[in-house]
């Protein structure tokens, strides 16, 4: 294993840069229904797939500066993934995707809320979306506890996701 480039901690959560052999473990994540019926695709990441997208986020993170990043809980063991990275090139996009066994414990929100603050003293933009699908619920309450606000819906891949929208004055205001 790799010297981990450590991004940032929470009290529970520690967020890192990807290994290059870290393919499997993202493949594992999207690996059942449950973890991927709201992505795009509705399906099971194959190993081509996950090895696709770790190398978009090393791209990414080499040429933006953020990405989708590892997860990594405090003894150490796989989580899942969360970030800040490009949408379609236009905007910054917060995502995160967890085990089904992290489910239901604040990791998400966690992540989130920490990511949203990392990214915003970082100056990287004044503001970032989040989209999920309509029916993502446990996600929906994510963005809006970290004070994202609903805005128009967007459409992804055939399906009109709800759409949310966080700025560096909002999450002052929400601090306050």
């Amino acid at each position: 294993m790799t010297e981990q480039r450590v991004m940032l901690k929470t009290p529970r959560l520690t967020v890192v840069m990807w290994d290059e052999g870290d393919a499997a473990l993202v493949q594992q994540l999207h690996s059942t229904m449950a973890t991927t019926r709201y992505l795009p695709g509705n399906a099971p990441w194959s190993l081509d797939r996950a090895q696709e997208r770790l190398r978009g986020w090393f791209e990414e993170e080499a040429g933006v500066g953020t990405t989708k990043y590892k997860l990594l809980a405090e003894d150490g063991s796989f989580v899942g993934r969360a970030g800040i990275s490009k949408f379609r090139n236009e905007q910054f996009e917060l995502g995160y995707s967890l085990r089904e066994e992290a489910w239901g414990k604040g990791l998400a929100t966690e992540a989130a809320s920490a990511l949203a603050d990392w990214f915003f003293e970082r100056e990287f933009a004044s503001g970032f979306i989040a989209f999920t699908h309509p029916e993502n619920t446990a996600s929906q309450r994510v963005l809006r506890k970290i004070g994202m606000h609903e805005r128009a819906p967007i459409l992804i891949d055939g399906v009109l996701d709800m759409a949310f929208e966080l700025t560096a004055d909002m999450r002052l205001t929400k601090d306050s």
